[in-house]
């Protein structure tokens, strides 16, 4: 898969985990036939078969009941046994953020913690435009693919809307698919 394309899919992964659909984001996703059917031939169908408005309440709904209230997509609080969302420097994935040097600035985010999907899947986004498939690869393998798959493997069941359910399944294997690729290239240009 090219980079451009990756650079979208991380991009729309950011912004879908980071808040519910708002208007603008709502309208773009229902015009985008494409990406709703990559998503999902349900999705799709779901889609066109609704009106924004119900469209926006189900989603709405569906987004904070599986992310705000029952789960949390953070990643210190899916992998640490207690619960625990670690922040600072204590925290392993905003250490790679600083040795990889980037800049989180979670004052002016409606997220908190460095660790939740959202600012991962941006930071994704910003390794590939940065071009640096080391660190792409070591950031999945530690990081994204292993807790994020999971968590939305469980957290799959719970959606009420064809969106969320194929949101799950095109994530993981999305996930999969890259870090697998990159691995197999990293080892490629290793072998030489």
């Amino acid at each position: 898969m090219d980079d451009k394309t990756r650079l979208y899919i991380y991009a729309f992964l950011s912004r879908v985990f980071t808040e519910e659909l708002d208007d603008k984001a709502l309208k773009d996703l229902a015009q985008n036939e494409a990406l709703l059917a990559t998503i999902g031939e349900e999705t799709l169908a779901w889609f066109q078969a609704n009106d924004t408005d119900v469209l926006k309440e189900e989603l709405n709904v569906d987004y904070n009941s599986l992310f705000v209230i029952h789960n949390h997509p953070i990643e210190s609080s899916v992998m640490d046994s207690k619960n625990e969302i670690l922040v600072g420097l204590q925290n392993p994935v905003m250490q790679f953020y600083f040795s990889h040097g980037y800049d989180l600035n979670l004052e002016g985010s409606k997220l908190y913690v460095p660790d939740h999907a959202g600012i991962e899947f941006g930071f994704m986004q910003s390794l590939v435009s940065q071009q640096d498939r080391k660190a792409q690869a070591e950031f999945l393998h530690r990081h994204l693919v292993q807790w994020i798959v999971p968590f939305l493997v469980a957290v799959k069941p719970m959606a009420q809307t064809p969106f969320y359910r194929d949101l799950c399944d095109f994530a993981v294997e999305f996930l999969l698919s890259d870090y697998s690729e990159l691995s197999g290239e990293l080892e490629g240009a290793d072998a030489r």
